[in-house]
């Protein structure tokens, strides 16, 4: 599986339209698709799955709408392919790629998808996503027969992946794994050779520990995590151990990982629920970086730390404010399509 910061052929969106995963407040949420898929569609095609003729009209006026230039409108497509909700990070296409008779060839995996154990039903439209985009593209579909969400993992591409137990090893995924199996299933179907296990996931997250709200890396040895400043917030003691784990790691090689910090936001509460607002959820796009905000004084420091990790892209920020209640940010709604 290539690095999210390889050149992409494409971007991958599923356009929101349950109105649940943001009760009473969906109506600034298709808004916010259209303002990633506006600044995406500047250097990379976009694909957006939705449910019809009336959907697709929606998003591309929201999206027209937002662009600076008009005919980038060129590079989104959209296709009519079913879906529950819009967490593409999580049910989207993974690609990876194998050599055959000294040929590169690209594929799809198509990880099963339960709703993060279970939670959010029904599921079974995204669980079938893969498969039809990989039907679509002419690709083959490998299977790995394992329970897995995008959003669960992060690769380096020369070996490295992170995730956390919190996650993989609950029993509401993959009950009759161990940890042995999935690292092996995750090195076979990944080409990953050493595994990096964090432990909890923050406050608010409701995957039961998604690693892109945490930690992500950067380059091939480098890894930013959110950490917690204030003792008496529930993240401090969960990002301070997490932290610490990172600086233990090494690389492949035995060469030690340079590991960046970088703060978490104001903590974003909506009726009461503390939300798991996390600057880590940005994403790397073709010539930018698109990173959530949540209008507080810490936002500025945020995309100072990843200008620092990403001189050769355009940071951008990207209000999250409302996305967030639905509990994901920007990464939890785009899936990479790297080119061949």
């Amino acid at each position: 599986m290539p690095p999210e910061w390889a050149l992409h052929k494409a971007t991958w969106l599923s356009w929101p339209h349950k109105e649940a995963s943001w009760p009473g407040k969906f109506d600034p949420v298709p808004d916010v698709f259209a303002a990633v898929a506006a600044l995406l569609c500047r250097y990379e095609t976009v694909h957006i799955n939705v449910l019809d003729d009336a959907m697709e009209s929606d998003a591309r006026e929201r999206i027209l709408n937002r662009l600076r230039r008009k005919q980038d409108m060129c590079r989104v497509c959209f296709h009519h392919i079913l879906t529950d909700d819009a967490w593409c990070r999580d049910h989207g296409p993974n690609y990876a790629y194998y050599t055959e008779g000294g040929c590169l060839q690209k594929v799809v995996l198509d990880w099963e998808y339960n709703a993060w154990g279970g939670k959010y039903e029904p599921y079974h439209n995204d669980n079938s996503v893969p498969e039809k985009v990989a039907v679509l593209q002419d690709l083959p579909v490998v299977k790995p027969g394992m329970v897995l969400e995008g959003g669960a993992i992060d690769v380096n591409g020369k070996g490295l992946l992170i995730t956390t137990e919190a996650c993989l090893l609950n029993p509401n995924r993959n009950p009759s794994m161990t940890k042995q199996d999935i690292e092996e299933r995750l090195m076979q179907y990944l080409g990953a050779e050493k595994v990096l296990w964090l432990k909890e996931g923050i406050a608010g997250d409701d995957t039961d520990g998604h690693v892109d709200d945490m930690a992500r890396f950067v380059d091939e040895g480098v890894i930013v995590i959110a950490v917690e400043e204030n003792p008496g917030d529930e993240n401090y003691e969960i990002l301070r151990e997490n932290y610490k784990l990172l600086q233990q790691y090494t690389h492949v090689l035995q060469r030690p990982l340079e590991v960046v910090k970088l703060p978490m936001p104001d903590p974003v509460y909506y009726e009461n629920e503390r939300l798991p607002a996390s600057y880590a959820n940005f994403y790397i796009a073709n010539r930018q970086v698109l990173v959530p905000t949540y209008r507080c004084s810490k936002d500025r420091i945020a995309l100072g730390v990843l200008e620092k990790c990403f001189p050769s892209r355009e940071v951008i920020g990207v209000d999250c404010t409302d996305l967030v209640w639905g509990l994901g940010a920007i990464h939890c709604i785009t899936h990479e399509e790297p080119a061949f």
